[in-house]
This record gives C-alpha cells, sequence and structure tokens, in this order.
C-alpha cells in the first residue's frame, strides 16, 4: 500500500470536560448529534464542577475537578480538549488554573484546547473571561470560543441566565464544533 493508505486519518477525537451548564449537552439529543458531527467526542459533563479547587458537593457527591478528569484520561484524552468550567468557583486562582489544565493536556498529547467563555452575568464571571483571554496570549494552542458574546440576547437560557434549553444547548454544540476542528488544525500533532 502506498503511503495515501497508511495516513488515513482517524476521526477527530475531543473530550469536553464541563460543569452543570455544559452538561446541558447531555440532556439534548440534537446538541450531541450537533457536536459529534466528524468527530469523536467524549462528554464528561459534572453538575457542581470545579477547575482546581475540590469541587462542591451535589446530591451527597462531589465530582472530579476538571484537572482531575483531565489527568485521569490520560493519552486517551484525545486530540482536543474542550473545556467550559467556572460558575460554581471565584475568579482567584482560575488564571493559574488554566496553565495547569493547560500543561496537563499537552503533556497528555492534545494539540489544542477550546475554552469557553462564560455568560456574563456577574462580575466574577467577567474577570473569568478575563483571565480566559488573557490566557490565550501565554497558550498559542489554546482558542477562547466566545460563548459570552456569541449567546449574548439569545433566548436559549432558562430563568437563571446560564443554564440551556435544549435549543440553546444544540446552539452551543453548533458554536463549539468548527472551533475544535480549528484547534486540531492549527495545531496538528
Amino acid at each position: 500500500a502506498g503511503a495515501g493508505a497508511s495516513e488515513r486519518k482517524a476521526p477527530l477525537r475531543a473530550t469536553f470536560v464541563g460543569d452543570s451548564v455544559a452538561a446541558s449537552i447531555s440532556y439534548a439529543a440534537t446538541a450531541q448529534a450537533q457536536l459529534k458531527k466528524g468527530l469523536k467526542v467524549r462528554l464528561d459533563l459534572k453538575v457542581c464542577r470545579r477547575l482546581v479547587q475540590p469541587s462542591c458537593s451535589y446530591q451527597g457527591s462531589a465530582p472530579t475537578t476538571a484537572l482531575q478528569a483531565v489527568q485521569g484520561y490520560g493519552r486517551s484524552l484525545g486530540n482536543v480538549l474542550i473545556v467550559k468550567v467556572g460558575y460554581n468557583e471565584s475568579v482567584s486562582g482560575y488564571r493559574q488554573g488554566i496553565d495547569r489544565i493547560m500543561r496537563a493536556a499537552l503533556a497528555q498529547g492534545a494539540t489544542g484546547v477550546v475554552w469557553v467563555t462564560l455568560k456574563e452575568t456577574s462580575d466574577t464571571y467577567h474577570w473569568t473571561n478575563v483571565a480566559i483571554r488573557t490566557a490565550a496570549k501565554r497558550w498559542p494552542q489554546l482558542v477562547v470560543a466566545d460563548w459570552n458574546t456569541y449567546s449574548a440576547g439569545k433566548p436559549w437560557f432558562g430563568s437563571d441566565g446560564l443554564h440551556m434549553s435544549a435549543t440553546g444547548a444544540t446552539e452551543l454544540a453548533r458554536f463549539l464544533r468548527p472551533l475544535v476542528f480549528r484547534a486540531a488544525v492549527d495545531h496538528p500533532a
């Protein structure tokens, strides 16, 4: 067989690590189908998840932190990591947490990370987004998914302005999918 046969590409693999806001995708089949078009995506979306500080408890148990989840996957993490975590914590330590996640993801073979901004329903979320955007200057492998801007004024959210309807979850998936491909292409293995 020629070089072409050996270079046949396997589907792009991604792992999505998130909190309850991201978990909206888990509850909407249309959102999952949208995100997984041409991708092999593992969803690890947990209520109360925090970035690196111990996660809060929900219904009697606390999920792994985003960092623990990323480290736990080892080489099976995939080509791209998607992160949407930050609603359950203060901005204190978030910048350092991003750096820890980035180091862990790259050490396990990820070539790019898509980091989703938070809906700015509070000052804390604004400053968390500043930390995310600033991190992209330190980490060329980081693609910022500006969900805050993209979803502004849209009717996709529940009463808290954060958690999404099935339509919102599908729109999040539609928004993220091309960014996953961009993160992989911009930073090939």
